[in-house]
């Protein structure tokens, strides 16, 4: 098949061959006539030589590399690339009868860039993030309903808001393949709805499920508070670690619905656990200090990065009401998952925040996201999670 070539600059080289994916606009010398968004590409050197094959389009990242080696982009290659995530998931042990819940595809770290695809149960969420993943999304279904094993006969489309909006792209949530069957998938065990249809991203969030593991093992006879809970992933999993009681905050009603719901599918009739729909700052200000297990979750405070110093601002305030409240021998769970946030400007702001509140402090964990969420090697840019786990005198 032939492609039309993009040409680099003299000197622009560099990162790309140390395989970073991403080439800038400012590193093109020049563009090949009549050029579309979303088209598949070759990258050339100065001087003529092949780089790689990737997506173009508008934008600081010009083009997202999907291989340095000459091949052609089709559905035989995403069905390799499909196949070789499917292994890695199986390498790590998430695919088993207590949870079939899990990220199978994450944009760099599968080597996929501008793709993301969660799977639950037999259902697969497909979210493109670039225009060339949007036109491919037909061949990527057709792919991944045939990885042999994994028993996928439903690819649900959810782009609608993770596409450029200059691309006038206008995409649809729907299913490609298949349609309908359950909402409810499972993990480590514990069921749960996913509102893939409605909800954020695709509907849960994969990423935290060692964290909430972890959880688990803290919350014996304490009483849980998990502020920006979402669909309550945490709050059920305190409940199987025998919390004495947990209360879930979230400003949306829908998601404590939906927390409700997943509480009563696993814990029918509990009455350890109360739901409310509240702003967060609001509940923390009025509660009383009975907590002694708090998670702080938010959405990410800083989605670009303007908007660090006012996010950093955010995480500092947030946790300093933490430790103000949080009891005696209490422990606190305090995520971001703001890419545009470092590992050491969180762990900054929670510091001043534990000075601000003149407590002991100490770290028990610092985490991260999980395997299946990798992290290519030759694309830092993909650590976008980070939490610390305290344990407050």
């Amino acid at each position: 098949m032939e492609y039309k070539s993009i040409t680099l600059k003299r000197g622009k080289e560099e990162s790309l061959n140390r395989f970073h994916p991403w080439v800038f606009s400012g590193a093109v010398a020049s563009l090949p006539d009549g050029i579309e968004e979303g088209e598949t590409v070759i990258v050339n050197n100065n001087d003529g030589s092949f780089i790689g094959t990737g997506h173009y389009q508008i934008g600081s990242i010009a083009v997202r590399i999907l291989t340095f080696e000459d091949k052609v982009i089709d559905e035989d290659f995403f069905s390799e690339r499909l196949n070789a995530a499917y292994q890695l998931r199986r390498t790590l042990n998430l695919i088993r009868d207590d949870n079939n819940a899990f990220r199978l595809v994450h944009g760099e770290g599968d080597f996929l860039p501008g793709l993301i695809i969660d799977i639950y149960g037999n259902t697969a969420v497909l979210q493109a993030h670039s225009p060339g993943m949007h036109y491919a999304r037909n061949m990527i279904a057709n792919a991944l309903v045939a990885i042999d094993g994994a028993g996928i006969r439903n690819v649900y489309y959810k782009s609608e808001t993770t596409l450029p909006y200059k691309a006038q792209l206008d995409p649809q949530n729907d299913y490609i393949i298949g349609s309908y069957e359950t909402n409810i998938a499972m993990e480590n065990g514990l069921k749960f709805h996913v509102d893939w249809l409605k909800g954020q991203k695709t509907g849960f969030f994969v990423d935290q499920r060692d964290n909430r593991s972890l959880l688990e093992h803290y919350a014996k006879g304490r009483s849980v508070l998990n502020m920006f809970c979402y669909t309550g992933g945490f709050s059920f999993y305190a409940m199987r670690g025998g919390a004495s009681l947990v209360h879930s905050v979230d400003s949306s009603s829908k998601a404590i619905a939906l927390t409700n719901a997943n509480v009563e599918l696993n814990f029918p009739d509990d009455d350890r656990h109360k739901a409310f729909a509240e702003d967060a700052f609001k509940f923390l200000n009025g509660m009383d200090n009975r907590y002694d297990l708090i998670i702080l979750d938010p959405p990410a405070f800083a989605k670009h990065r303007s908007a660090i110093k006012n996010a950093l601002i955010g995480y500092r305030k947030l946790n300093a009401k933490a430790f103000e409240k949080i009891r005696s021998g209490g422990i606190l769970f305090t995520f971001s998952c703001s890419q545009a946030i470092n590992k050491e400007q969180f762990r900054l702001a929670v510091f001043s925040a534990a000075a601000q509140s003149r407590r002991k402090v100490r770290i028990l964990h610092q985490l991260t996201q999980p395997a299946d969420h990798p992290i290519s090697i030759y694309h830092p840019e993909g650590e976008y999670l980070k939490g610390l786990i305290l344990y407050v005198e």
